[in-house]
């Protein structure tokens, strides 16, 4: 969710909310470029049984979507990859990289205007900082730490990628689009008008042939065709004011879970019926989603109270509540490589938490810039990225 200040401005029918795409490093076509894509699309057992997303690496496991995430489960692309922590500052238009060995801040990167998130491309060799009122894109080599040139980019908020890695999808809230574009050109392939408001976040089901969209502003929830690149479904979230967050896909591929900041916990949906959805209280203020490097549970994060819920998948039901200690505002971030440790901005209190997914103690509590955001933990297990903070499969 953006800023409060902005946020007031969308709901009040100036519509700024934006959300953006992204590129990879390696030109199409090139010896670079087709040696990863091959690595990534190496047949694996298991394949699901329908047919999937044409060109989309097969699924390991057609009972776990997250089989390729395990612990140490490193991609080729991604070795020598320094661990690292990259926040980026909302307000302080910048990005600072953290060493999660030591938990301090070890530089500082200028990007552009309003930095929301930091999203790993499909190939992995790239993140990509999203400017929002900056209109750009600011590449980062995860090898090196060192910014690149800026790419011009309308929009861009947050930024997915097809799971064939054919396309980065810019989701633009203010022009409300979801815009299709070349995941290596950035070239516009199409451009889909959308009726809600707050296009912001997805997540892709496991045959990859369609993705649901969470429209913040105006509650509701989109479903699109992924290869026709075609909305196919739109409902309203039975909750009044309702502002639905992160999405993400149940290790079985079974159900979609969409954080809601306002309904204060998340709505559970059958993704291939499209029907109404119901809603799992978690905790004031909901909003992102983390899976696991077992698949077993989920943590949400809870940014209006200060806490992190724990919901088992088999069991169905939440099991956990951690409180950090006081309080706090936790967000956006992602699972440490080895799965032990739960990495989340403080939107509110320009601070990143380190918290142990074993115990729920908080690990650290380290001093950013203003407004941090969409911090991505990289590199992290599996093939290649959908997109956001880092979704891998």
């Amino acid at each position: 969710m953006l800023t409060t200040t902005r946020t007031a401005a969308l709901l009040g029918g100036v519509l700024i909310a934006v959300l953006t795409g992204c590129d990879t490093p390696a030109e199409k076509g090139t010896p670079e470029a087709a040696g990863t894509e091959a690595a990534a699309r190496q047949a694996a057992p298991g394949r699901v049984t329908s047919p999937g997303l044409a060109g989309m690496p097969p699924v390991l496991d057609p009972k776990d979507v997250y089989a390729a995430d395990r612990p140490g489960n490193m991609s080729p692309a991604v070795k020598g990859f320094p661990a690292r922590i990259y926040v980026p500052n909302t307000n302080s238009n910048t990005v600072s990289v953290i060493d999660p060995k030591t938990y301090k801040v070890i530089k500082t990167i200028p990007v552009g205007h309003q930095p929301q998130h930091v999203v790993p491309s499909w190939d992995l060799k790239t993140l990509w900082v999203n400017n929002d009122l900056g209109d750009s894109l600011t590449p980062i080599d995860p090898a090196t730490g060192k910014p690149g040139k800026t790419v011009p980019v309308s929009d861009p908020y947050n930024l997915y990628f097809t799971p064939d890695g054919k396309y980065a999808i810019v989701m633009a809230s203010m022009d409300r689009e979801l815009v299709f574009r070349d995941a290596h050109t950035m070239k516009t392939a199409k451009t889909v008008p959308v009726d809600c408001s707050g296009v912001n976040h997805a997540d892709f089901s496991m045959d990859g042939r369609y993705f649901i969209v969470s429209c913040e502003f105006s509650g509701e929830l989109l479903k699109v065709d992924t290869a026709k690149m075609k909305i196919v479904g739109q409902q309203k979230l039975p909750f009044k004011g309702a502002m639905p967050q992160d999405v993400k896909l149940s290790p079985d591929g079974s159900k979609f879970y969409i954080a809601d900041m306002i309904a204060n916990g998340m709505w559970v949906l059958d993704g291939k019926k499209f029907t109404t959805p119901k809603l799992l209280p978690t905790g004031k203020g909901a909003h992102g989603l983390y899976v696991s490097r077992d698949s077993k549970v989920m943590y949400i994060s809870n940014r209006g109270e200060g806490t992190i819920s724990v919901f088992d998948f088999a069991r169905n039901k939440l099991t956990k509540k951690w409180r950090l200690p006081n309080g706090g505002s936790p967000d956006m971030g992602g699972v440490s490589p080895d799965g032990k440790v739960l990495w989340l901005s403080g939107r509110y209190n320009a601070e990143v938490y380190a918290i142990d997914t074993t115990t729920g103690k908080q690990l650290a509590r380290i001093p950013v810039g203003s407004g941090p955001h969409g911090l991505a933990v990289y590199p992290q297990p599996g093939r290649y990225s959908l997109g956001h903070t880092g979704v891998f499969r």
